[in-house]
């Protein structure tokens, strides 16, 4: 059908052309500290080949990803995209800011900022609500401010967490997210920063690349304490998105939380299915990064184990440098699947089951 999307890129990071953006949508009394200082957490680990695409920086200038026109352009209009869920760019850290007082107004003007200023540009462009997870009280208030706008279509926190995001203490982000249908999402990136603990069980890697080979332990922590604290039973309609934490260690997940739970389920009698069954339901993931072992066949074994024509949706993460081309990201697969994985599980999570209609 003409009117369906085809392509539906589910991780794309606009940016903050200059601090200054923020500050028609901050109360006054914290602008001079965001000028000064940012988010005001420091980065641990830091790509020794820079974070963006060198062609990805606007013809006006400013960051990448930083001109909604240029990014239409640019990445959209370039590769064919129906739709992008914008996801920001260096901003999840506000959940990891010492001062909750601070991340919240943070989250809340970036949250004004993303609608005015990119929102209001095209109808391609869906958005994310920036919470400060560390405070799920004030979060919570601010789903409820402005989950009712129509191109919003997620949450998104930082990936990074005091602890896991199954316990209690964040059910108030899910019990808001489920009002108004929306999605929870994690992104990677701020492991180690700010008030959140080591990137590892072990510690702190040494380097860039150790701590990002590692990222999808994370990952594999929330989605278990959301399984096994029973998320998915107290907020039956709530769906966690998964974003660029990769897809290989799923199997592995599910099988091991499987197999403890026959022997175990006394001390999770809340839990009315298998662990598996609740993360096929409940868990979305991302394609980027995309695991590429040297047989492709593998990777169908695996995008099989884990039914990915249901838990699986395209991402390029633009405009990093480990964009994936959605012309070259996926390797030889079934028509239906490969269909579902760019589009089709994105038009349902998002509701996104027509093209977008030119906006006036």
């Amino acid at each position: 059908m003409k009117d369906v999307p085809v392509l539906i890129d589910t991780d794309v990071h606009n940016a903050l052309r200059s601090a200054k953006d923020l500050l028609p949508f901050l109360p006054k009394v914290w602008h001079s500290q965001w000028i000064s200082s940012g988010i005001g957490v420091g980065a641990v680990y830091t790509s020794p080949i820079g974070g963006s695409r060198k062609d990805a920086v606007p013809e006006q200038g400013g960051s990448p990803g930083s001109d909604p026109h240029f990014l239409l352009k640019h990445h959209m209009d370039a590769y064919g995209i129906d739709y992008a869920i914008l996801t920001g760019s260096g901003l999840l850290v506000l959940s990891l800011q010492p001062d909750p007082d601070y991340g919240n107004v943070i989250a809340a003007a970036c949250n004004d900022w993303m609608a005015e200023h990119w929102l209001a540009v095209s109808p391609r462009y869906k958005g994310s609500i920036f919470i400060n997870a560390s405070d799920p009280q004030a979060a919570a208030k601010e789903i409820h401010r402005i989950g009712h706008h129509p191109d919003m279509v997620q949450v998104i926190m930082a990936s990074a967490a005091r602890f896991p995001y199954g316990q209690r203490f964040y059910h108030p982000i899910y019990e808001a997210a489920e009002q108004y249908g929306l999605a929870v999402a994690i992104h990677p990136g701020t492991e180690g920063r700010g008030i959140s603990g080591a990137p590892t069980p072990s510690g702190y890697p040494t380097r860039y690349m150790e701590w990002h080979n590692i990222l999808p332990t994370n990952y594999m922590t929330h989605i278990n304490s959301l399984v096994c604290e029973g998320v998915f039973e107290k907020f039956p309609r709530l769906r966690f998105v998964a974003i660029e934490g990769g897809i290989a260690w799923m199997p592995h997940l599910m099988w091991r939380m499987d197999k403890n739970y026959k022997a175990l389920r006394d001390s999770v009698p809340w839990l009315k299915r298998l662990p598996s069954e609740y993360i096929r339901e409940h868990i979305r993931l991302t394609t980027q990064p995309i695991e590429e072992p040297d047989d492709p066949e593998q990777l169908l074994q695996i995008l099989k184990m884990i039914d990915a024509e249901k838990t699986v949706m395209f991402s390029s993460d633009y405009p990093h440098w480990d964009f994936d081309n959605p012309r070259m990201a996926l390797p030889p697969m079934p028509k239906p699947l490969k269909q579902r994985i760019l589009a089709g599980t994105a038009m349902d999570l998002y509701d996104l089951h027509k093209r977008p209609e030119a906006r006036p």
